[in-house]
């Protein structure tokens, strides 16, 4: 099982035991089908754009670097492509028949990852230096847009009523988006935000485009609505697993696995889950940790923070009981998200596939 760099030192699982191996090889093939298939489109895409948002995209993407010179950065795990290739695999229909959304999905979630490091003040994506660092705020805001403007095009380039369909649950999954990151940021300045709060945000946020990922290769497939709102339903619940242990490593991941800072989400006050249970919990260390986060609420000289101070928040939060309730919670909606796909008629290989993909969710490292 993967595991995550302790407070003092030591190595602790990212969920609980008890969750399924992953089968790294059958996910890492889907992964680089996924990315694979999706790439080629995607440059393409990419170079509809006017200059120089078509050179930043690339450089975004990894395609590039910060000189302009071809390389093999990291480009991100390609989850949601390989959720839409299934998706239309599902349907029964050809992986290809679910490219087009495939890459419409990845375009909107680069889309907010491009505004998200901006609003976040975040230097660091997959180790190297984000957009708005090299290329400037006013550029990470225009390709993130432009990106946006690409997903839907794309899709109604079609011309079918399977793309019109895919077009809508993608609009609507984009502005549940946006409302989860609109949430997220007005959190950082409240005291307290309760469980049922924040995972609202973080369905907004992040199940939201799984949830649309799952389902929009099955549409251009034409599924009905029935099997899509299914599909959907998995990916929701998928999506608040992975974020559940997304909030894990921005607290305790090992910043050569993330490519973040330590301590990134406390950086940020952040009201990621394991802060909200802690809160929640109640007990001694519940409630210095709710006096010492109200003190760094009004706070002006929280750049100034110690790796130490960083480091005892974080032991307040695990001693408080967040860090195990987080690692609980990201386990119950894996099994959520695996109860859904008992309600779909799909091939037994493409099943098993979800499930391999939900599994390596909860398992991941970064």
């Amino acid at each position: 099982m993967s595991v995550i760099t302790g407070t003092r030192g030591e190595t602790v699982p990212t969920v609980p035991p008890g969750t399924p191996a992953v089968d790294t090889a059958d996910v890492s093939a889907l992964l680089e089908r996924g990315r694979t298939l999706s790439t080629p489109v995607m440059r393409a895409a990419v170079g509809r754009l006017a200059p120089p948002m078509d050179t930043v995209a690339a450089y975004h993407f990894g395609w590039i670097d910060a000189q302009g010179n071809p390389t093999d950065a990291d480009s991100g795990k390609a989850v949601r492509p390989a959720l839409a290739l299934l998706s239309a695999e599902a349907a029964g229909a050809a992986p290809e028949v679910g490219v087009p959304g495939a890459v419409a999905v990845e375009l909107v979630h680069n889309f907010s990852l491009l505004h998200d490091d901006l609003m976040d003040g975040d230097e660091q994506r997959r180790h190297r230096d984000t957009v708005w660092k090299v290329h400037g705020p006013a550029q990470a805001i225009l390709v993130g847009d432009a990106l946006f403007a690409l997903a839907n095009e794309l899709l109604l380039e079609l011309g079918t009523v399977e793309a019109g369909r895919a077009t809508r649950r993608l609009t609507t999954a984009s502005r549940k988006l946006i409302d989860g990151q609109a949430q997220d940021i007005s959190y950082e300045h409240r005291e307290r935000v309760t469980v049922e709060e924040c995972l609202e945000m973080e369905g907004n946020k992040t199940g939201a485009l799984l949830a649309c990922a799952v389902s929009i290769g099955a549409v251009l497939g034409g599924a009905d609505d029935r099997t899509a709102d299914k599909l959907e339903e998995y990916g929701y619940h998928l999506g608040l697993a992975f974020q559940a242990v997304d909030d894990l490593l921005g607290i305790w991941g090992d910043p050569d696995a993330t490519g973040k800072q330590t301590w990134s989400d406390l950086r940020q006050r952040k009201k990621s889950l394991p802060v909200v249970a802690a809160l929640a919990a109640g007990g001694e260390a519940s409630e210095r940790l709710g006096r010492l986060l109200a003190e760094d609420a009004k706070s002006t000289v929280f750049d100034s923070f110690t790796e130490e101070d960083f480091a005892y928040r974080a032991a307040l939060i695990e001693e408080a009981g967040g860090r195990e309730w987080t690692a609980e919670e990201a386990r119950r909606q894996h099994a959520v998200a695996l109860r859904a796909l008992d309600e779909v008629d799909m091939p037994a290989r493409v099943r098993d596939q979800l499930i391999a993909l939900a599994d390596f969710v909860v398992v991941r490292k970064k």
